[in-house]
């Protein structure tokens, strides 16, 4: 046998190995956002230190959007209530929440610290005369609950939460309020594999997309009866548009957004399709610094007045510097259209 290849043949596999590393750094989870944004607007800073905040979900007042609210979770101990303008107008101690989500006035927290740390569901409503959450009950679930999302049926008007776990367990609850009476019941309970925790539940589409952190976003039915059959909407890795850990699911207008906190980015698809439209990330600007190693989004397409003509886009931050506050970790507003525009 030959001791030794002819150039040609060298020529050849360095070509071929040349062309790989040129693919590794060029693939869609590794590339540089297809474009940047800014926010106009970040919230005060949670009340504690390190890692606090972790996920956001907007109120849209339905007589005057203009007075709607964020809230999210400082999950070292408080659930807070900001304004547009980033300014809290309530702080609920001793809730952990980790993920926080709500369909109407009905607001629920996923506390994976309570119940000696088996987890619980926080279930408040929101009065919209002082936009303040008032606590309804607690709800001890299955899974530790750490991730969670909502949805209202379309075809029952039931409301569901979905806590989720670390382990990778999912769980549907069946929320009943009436007047200041909660009653929960357990639907459906599964095993997704790796930890979850960002999901979402699209009443448009009948679709509920959970993020595998390491893994990508799994898509199954949101309905109850819907069983465990899932398809894959996007993955990590040179494979796909994402990179681990996968973390916050909204959806807003025609798109939906996935945050990548591993590449400190967001990537967009088409919400009825699942098509890839692109990736953008949030940088700093004249008000506000950007958003790094996000955990929770969230977004809406309703007009909410002057400051947010076409909705907005929340990311927590996990660094939050100057321009802007500086300290511990908040939230970022940013206008919808700086994203949908640049989408196309």
């Amino acid at each position: 046998m030959p001791v030794a290849r002819s150039a040609a043949r060298i020529g050849v596999a360095a070509a071929v190995a040349a062309a790989a590393l040129l693919t590794q750094a060029t693939s869609p989870a590794l590339a540089a956002a297809d474009f940047d944004v800014t926010a106009t607007v970040e919230t005060t800073p949670v009340g504690h230190g390190g890692d606090a905040a972790d996920d956001p979900a907007i109120w849209v007042d339905p007589d005057d959007p203009a007075r709607s609210v964020v809230i999210g979770t400082d999950k070292q101990g408080a659930l807070e209530v900001y304004d547009l303008s980033g300014a809290r107008l309530q702080r609920i101690g001793g809730d952990h929440g980790n993920n926080v989500d709500l369909r109407g006035d009905i607001v629920v927290s996923a506390d994976d610290e309570a119940e000696g740390g088996d987890g619980a569901l926080h279930v408040y409503r929101i009065d919209p005369s002082t936009r303040q959450l008032e606590h309804l009950a607690d709800v001890p679930t299955e899974v530790t609950a750490h991730g969670v999302c909502m949805y209202r049926s379309p075809s029952t008007g039931k409301l569901y939460a979905y806590p989720n776990s670390t382990s990778g367990r999912l769980e549907q609850w069946e929320i009943a309020v009436s007047g200041d009476t909660v009653k929960a019941t357990s639907v459906r309970l599964f095993d997704a594999g790796g930890a979850v925790e960002g999901c979402y539940a699209d009443e448009r589409t009948g679709k509920l997309y959970l993020g595998e952190e390491d893994t990508g976003v799994w898509v199954y039915g949101a309905e109850p009866s819907a069983g465990t059959t899932r398809t894959r909407l996007d993955t990590t890795g040179s494979a796909g548009h994402l990179t681990a850990d996968v973390e916050g699911i909204t959806a807003a207008g025609d798109h939906l957004f996935v945050s990548s906190q591993g590449s400190d980015d967001y990537t967009a698809y088409d919400r009825s399709s699942g098509a890839y439209l692109g990736r953008f990330s949030v940088v700093n600007g004249t008000a506000a610094d950007d958003c790094e190693d996000t955990d929770g989004i969230d977004a809406t397409a309703s007009a909410l007045g002057t400051a947010f003509p076409q909705g907005m886009f929340v990311c927590q931050d996990g660094a939050n510097s100057t321009p802007g506050s500086s300290g511990n970790q908040n939230f970022k507003f940013v206008p919808l259209q700086r994203i949908t525009a640049a989408l196309g």
